[in-house]
């Protein structure tokens, strides 16, 4: 590592000459550096103090000590891959196996989550021998082709759809096609999926899966109405299919009432596959497939063997421990709880000061603030949610946007995030917001007076 530090200037234009520019930066305009973090906060080059609400990967907090020790520790005695015995790698399995429902006890570990849904992909193909898939609008499940080929947001921007995808509709009960004041949203939505099966199947394809994040993220950060996962498993598991459940953004106790997110569509839901990735190792790159023992045994069937080099070794399933260790001992699925509800609780009483405030949903520390620019049809407000979220840069606080119309103010802090940041968060939003709204008002009355 270099001894001098580059300043920002330095670092941006060495990037902008050496890294592809498909790479994005946040706040492309004006990118901080960062050179440290610790707990929910990052610090820039000048040690300016940044609140993170964006990363949801650093899941029990930036640099945590038990992590970086445990990583330290078992990386000076071994790291190897996982086809020698190693204590690690089985007492890791057994501690997830404790998190997820009895069916669900067999585990493979990769380094992505990218790899686990595509792993997740191969799973389902092998041991329904179907090749279909049903996935929901604006989904994004990876980065690899096989992924890309089942993630809308990214294929209407390339080669399209294949024959083989099937896209139902988000099932979002406030901007979707059946919305709050519909008779039963989770059967007309659960229809929808029945529906893409009917006419599949009259062409004489055959689904392998439904492919779902247990709560959409990069489609804006949606919660699906309870039951509607269960209804969706009926229709799918009847045409042969099985249910994936995507837990990479949302797993580990971030939604507060669970330990698993697709858990809030209630006790008698269970996905047959279930992937993991991100804030399974705080940062460091670890990710997991837990699916049943009869899809295990399908896929061994083959007789092809299934080997990741650097899946399931010492160091990550150390890692992997000590992140299950911290979530319990500093009661993180508790405090995701209250800490999100204070939140949900305020930003909701900023809801009723703001009308650019159309909703706010969501569990734990996964929250969503939609902008609209107006009640009646609810249009994205795509430009003020952009220069929010950069005037909240100036006051120190990393925020980001999502949703098909970009105007998704995104919470998925690390889970040390607490009721202060909580309350400084939503104080600057409430500042900001009411100076927009003044700014706003002088225009009209600029533009009423030059009239």
């Amino acid at each position: 590592m270099r001894s001098a530090q580059r300043s920002r200037q330095e670092t941006l234009a060495l990037r902008q000459r050496l890294i592809g520019s498909s790479c994005k930066l946040f706040f492309s305009n004006d990118p901080v550096k960062i050179v440290k973090a610790k707990g929910q906060y990052m610090y820039d080059e000048k040690g300016r103090r940044y609140l993170d609400c964006i990363n949801n990967v650093a899941h029990v907090g930036h640099c945590h000590p038990d992590i970086v020790k445990a990583a330290h520790e078992q990386n000076q005695l071994l790291n190897t891959n996982s086809r020698y015995l190693h204590d690690n790698l089985v007492d890791y399995a057994e501690r997830l196996s404790k998190t997820l429902p009895e069916k669900l006890g067999i585990f493979y570990f990769l380094n992505s989550g990218s790899e686990a849904n595509d792993l997740a992909l191969r799973l389902a193909r092998q041991y329904t021998k179907h090749e279909d898939v049903i996935v929901l609008d604006h989904a994004y499940h990876g980065h690899l082709t096989s992924l890309i080929d089942i993630s809308p947001y990214k294929f209407r921007n390339l080669e399209g759809q294949k024959e083989w995808v099937h896209v139902a509709p988000v099932p979002d009960t406030y901007r979707g096609l059946y919305r709050e004041d519909h008779e039963d949203s989770v059967i007309a939505y659960a229809n929808e999926v029945a529906n893409i099966i009917e006419q599949a199947q009259k062409i004489d394809r055959k689904i392998a899966a439904f492919f779902a994040e247990s709560l959409l993220s990069v489609g804006g950060q949606i919660i699906p109405p309870a039951g509607y996962f269960q209804k969706v498993a009926e229709h799918v598991r009847k045409a042969g299919g099985v249910f994936i459940a995507d837990e990479i953004q949302v797993g580990f106790g971030r939604v507060g009432k669970h330990f698993w997110a697709f858990q809030l569509q209630g006790e008698d839901f269970i996905p047959d596959i279930v992937t993991m990735g991100k804030p399974i190792g705080n940062g460091h790159p670890i990710a997991c497939v837990a699916t049943t023992k009869e899809i295990a045994e399908a896929f061994a069937a083959t007789g092809v063997e299934y080997f990741n080099t650097f899946g399931g070794n010492p160091v990550s399933c150390a890692i992997g421990l000590a992140v299950l260790d911290v979530i319990e001992k500093e009661h993180l699925q508790t405090h995701a709880n209250e800490v999100g509800n204070f939140l949900m609780k305020l930003l909701k009483e900023q809801k009723i000061k703001h009308p650019i405030i159309g909703d706010v949903r969501g569990s734990g520390l996964f929250i969503g603030v939609d902008l609209i620019k107006d009640q009646a049809e609810r249009t994205p407000a795509t430009a003020e949610a952009e220069h929010l979220v950069t005037r909240l840069k100036e006051e120190y606080i990393l925020l980001s946007i999502d949703g098909p119309g970009r105007n998704v103010l995104k919470f998925k802090p690390p889970m040390c995030f607490n009721m202060e940041d909580a309350k400084f968060v939503v104080d600057t939003i409430d500042k900001l917001l009411t100076d927009m709204e003044k700014e706003h008002l002088n225009q009209q009355k600029t533009s009423t007076c030059s009239t």
